[in-house]
């Protein structure tokens, strides 16, 4: 099983249906799709400026930034399956088709280590993968990453959270930085006629 998260700068993005389309057709079986929360978590990044509430509120208010853009997803391909659990991960692939999650699990009544800004939707994923022993984590970036950069260097130049090089320790898969004009290369590994990205 991959996990394939889409960043959120992609809300925009002219690939972004693309990218639904390959994860749809090639994708079934095998990949659950993670969503950035984009301008959505924008948004309340500047309601809480605006109105200094908690970061409780503004973790389960970016969580259900994560959910619309996910609706956002199906809403631009209906083919991708919306999915709440593991259980519901592991039935829609054991179905054949591409899970679409949508995270409203990680909402919380209590504050604790995931509720504040130092973890996003990256490390998100990459939690997500764990629970799921996923085979490989891809994150689709709207950015250039220097595929020689350590994860500490890309939290530092802030493309990943500030908690995700951490949370990468003792990792059983591989994670995968790629910009959004990789469709085909991507492609190619999901249809094993490529390398993987890290070879």
């Amino acid at each position: 099983m991959w996990i394939v998260k889409i960043g959120g700068s992609l809300n925009t993005n002219p690939n972004l249906p693309a990218w639904l389309n390959l994860l749809a057709q090639c994708g079934g079986g095998r990949v659950t799709v993670v969503s950035g929360g984009g301008n959505f978590a924008d948004e309340v990044r500047r309601a809480q400026a605006h109105w200094q509430f908690g970061e409780l509120s503004a973790h389960n208010m970016a969580v259900l930034a994560m959910a619309q853009t996910a609706y956002l997803m199906h809403g631009l391909n209906p083919a991708l399956q919306l999915t709440r659990s593991k259980a519901d991960i592991r039935r829609v692939l054991h179905s054949g088709k591409t899970a679409l999650w949508l995270p409203f699990e990680m909402q919380r009544h209590r504050p604790d280590h995931q509720t504040n800004w130092d973890v996003t939707s990256d490390s998100i994923a990459l939690e997500l993968a764990r629970r799921l022993n996923a085979e490989r984590l891809v994150l689709v970036r709207s950015c250039e990453i220097d595929p020689k950069s350590s994860v500490v260097e890309l939290a530092e130049a802030g493309i990943v959270d500030r908690r995700f090089a951490s949370l990468t320790v003792g990792a059983a898969f591989p994670i995968d930085f790629v910009h959004h004009a990789e469709l085909a290369r991507v492609r190619a590994l999901l249809l094993g006629e490529a390398r993987p990205i890290d070879d």
